[in-house]
Order: C-alpha cells, then structure tokens, then sequence
C-alpha cells in the first residue's frame, strides 16, 4: 500500500520515519538528525540487537517502535511516510527495491549502490512509482564545503585549476567489521566509503568528469580491503580534482587546498559535527550548531603559505547537516526537491567504478 504523506504545515501532523539499521549510521546520523527535524517523527527503528533497541528508546523515548526486520515495516507500510536505509552497504539496493514496492519513499545511506546500473535501475523503478528517493551525502552539509561553495559564488579563486581534498586518518589497525573486508560483495574499502563523499563534492562543484585515473592499495598488515587510495579526476570543464582517502597517513594534510587564477583557498580540519553526534551533542538543544573555533579558520590568498601566515583567514560557515532531512520532509510535501538525487549518486558511481578499473589495470579511464 503507498504511503502518501499529507502537506502539512510545521505544526501538523509529523511524517512517521522507519529506521532501518541502527550501526554508526543510523544511531549517531540518521536517528538524531531525523529527530530535530520539524515535521518529522522517528516512528520505528529495525535492528535485531536488543542492546541498540535499548539504546533507541532510552534516546528517544519509550514510544519508539522496534523491529527485528525490516519485513515488519513492509507489512504495515500504511503506517510509515519514509524509510530511511543505514544497514550494510551490501543490503541497500534490495532494501530500497522492496521499500519503493511498497510505495514507501527512500533515503539511502551512501553508497547507494555497488554499481551505477544498480543506481539507476533504483532511480527508474522510483520515477516509475512516483517516489522520492534520495543518497544521505551529509557531508554537502560540512561546514568547510559550504564554505568553499560560497567562495567559488563569490569569485574570490577566479578561474579553479587544481582542487585537492584529502579525507585522511591514522589508524595503522585494522578495526575489523564488513568496511574493511575484502569480500566484494560487502561493498567495503575506502573508495566507497569516504571515496563516495571525496567524489560527490568535487562533481557538485565542478560538475562531470571526463576522464579518471586512480592508485589503491591495501597497507596494513591484516587488512583486506583498499585503505590508502587516491583519486584523480579530469572535469569536462578542465578543473584537476586530486582526492585522496586514507587511514595510513601518519601526517594529516589540508582538508581542502584550491588553485585557482586570482587567489588559493587552504582548510584544515574536519567538520565538527560528527564528534559532537558522537558525543551526544544533538542539533536541537546544541546552540549555536555545527560552529568551529577561529583558529580553525581557512586561508585565501596567493604567493604565501598560510602555514607561515600567508593570505587572510576566512571564516567558515556553519555545518549543516539538519538541512538535508530539513530539505527531505519538504520534498515529501511537495514544497521543495529532492536534496540528493540516485541519478547524482550514479554519476559518482560512475567515477567510483572507473577508479577501480584504473587502479586494478593501471590506466586511465575516459567516461
């Protein structure tokens, strides 16, 4: 049965969220996020571990509804407005397939798919149905990428020429888990974990790619699957991205470093919201949200190193991840569009498989 949400105005009814999976995705993204958002209501969590259901209702009241599968969200999906998909990588595309039968729209944690046909299949069987589905790529929302979007608005870089953006850790030990398995079919390894964020940034700000070369390599001892990568994508518009995903790298590089025809834009960093989520900071009692200290602050300018004081500091909008489940409750009213579409989650998958093609044989891959 197709569950049709009513327009609403923020103070009608909630649009009731089925939560399926409640790993790291969905207890310290999906879950806290979907709660602060006006108009939406987390009406049941899936997960078959009875510590995490614990852990759901003492966050998020005893009213929250659990399940041990996601099956008992199909049988009564007259009762649901959404699904939102934070299981495994390998479990996504069936999920989100049986979610659209249903008549259920669907948000898909990233990657949406393990291959960009898969993507858009998914993506053709929602507009066949007549369903959103959208790709939860959170870190459009970073506070660094935000600001960088406003900088390019604003033609402070002039023309780019080189974007270089580094998702760099150091955990010289594996942790274990399906992220890092070598099992192809658990969809694991940094190029499609931090690699499906790395990539979607770059094509939002500089649009498709034309052609991509990439290295990847598996560096830890006992480690199964690729976690020291590097992408390089040549846009059809002549913007180099070089993107670089790693847990091995003993010394952090710039978040962001962009060369561009008037002035060079440097950010170090991560964006702080995933530490405060981490952390049981939330986005409704945490004011001001998503903020970072001055001293965090990038640097534009040209001819210096910011590293000795070179350029003027920028200072960084706001993080915002409560935009995108802000942006999904108003597309399912009809008042807005789809933040992240599966058609832009294929494109990235694009980049994505012909990066592994290209590290496997050694190439360059024009698309």
């Amino acid at each position: 049965m197709t569950a049709t949400p009513t327009p609403t105005t923020g103070t009608g009814t909630p649009l009731r969220v089925g939560l399926v999976g409640y790993g790291l995705a969905g207890s310290v993204f999906h879950a806290p996020l979907i709660a602060a958002t006006e108009g939406l209501t987390l009406d049941t969590v899936v997960t078959s571990n009875p510590e995490r259901q614990a852990q759901a209702r003492a966050e998020f009241g005893d009213g929250l509804r659990c399940a041990a599968s996601a099956d008992e969200l199909w049988d009564r999906a007259d009762e649901l407005d959404l699904v939102v998909v934070a299981s495994p990588n390998k479990t996504h595309v069936a999920l989100a397939t049986t979610a659209l039968k249903a008549g259920l729209p669907v948000v898909v944690d990233k990657p949406l798919a393990g291959t960009a046909a898969e993507a858009r299949d998914l993506a053709a069987l929602a507009d066949e149905r007549g369903l959103l589905l959208s790709v939860f790529q959170n870190r459009r929302w970073d506070n660094d990428f935000r600001t960088l979007r406003q900088l390019l608005a604003d033609g402070e870089l002039g023309d780019v020429w080189r974007f270089e953006s580094r998702f760099e850790r150091w955990r010289p030990q594996p942790k274990g888990g399906w992220r890092e398995s070598g099992d192809p079919e658990e969809i694991g390894g940094l190029l499609y974990d931090l690699g499906s964020h790395v990539v979607d940034q770059a094509l939002v700000l500089f649009g498709p790619a034309a052609s991509v070369y990439a290295e990847s390599d598996v560096r830890r001892p006992g480690a199964q699957a690729d976690d020291d990568t590097f992408i390089a994508i040549t846009h059809t518009n002549g913007v180099r991205s070089h993107l670089y995903v790693s847990a091995t790298t003993a010394q952090l590089g710039p978040r962001f470093r962009v060369l561009g025809s008037k002035a060079g834009y440097v950010k170090y960093g991560l964006d702080p919201q995933e530490a405060a989520l981490r952390e049981g900071g939330r986005p409704a009692t945490q004011d001001p949200w998503g903020v970072e200290s001055e001293t965090m602050w990038g640097r534009i300018g040209s001819g210096e190193s910011p590293a000795t004081g070179g350029g003027r500091p920028v200072r960084t909008l706001p993080g915002d991840y409560p935009a995108y489940y802000a942006a999904i409750a108003d597309a399912l009213r009809g008042t807005g569009e789809n933040p992240v579409t599966a058609l832009q989650a294929a494109a990235a998958l694009d980049v994505l498989e012909a990066a592994r093609r290209s590290a496997r044989d050694g190439v360059t891959v024009t698309l």
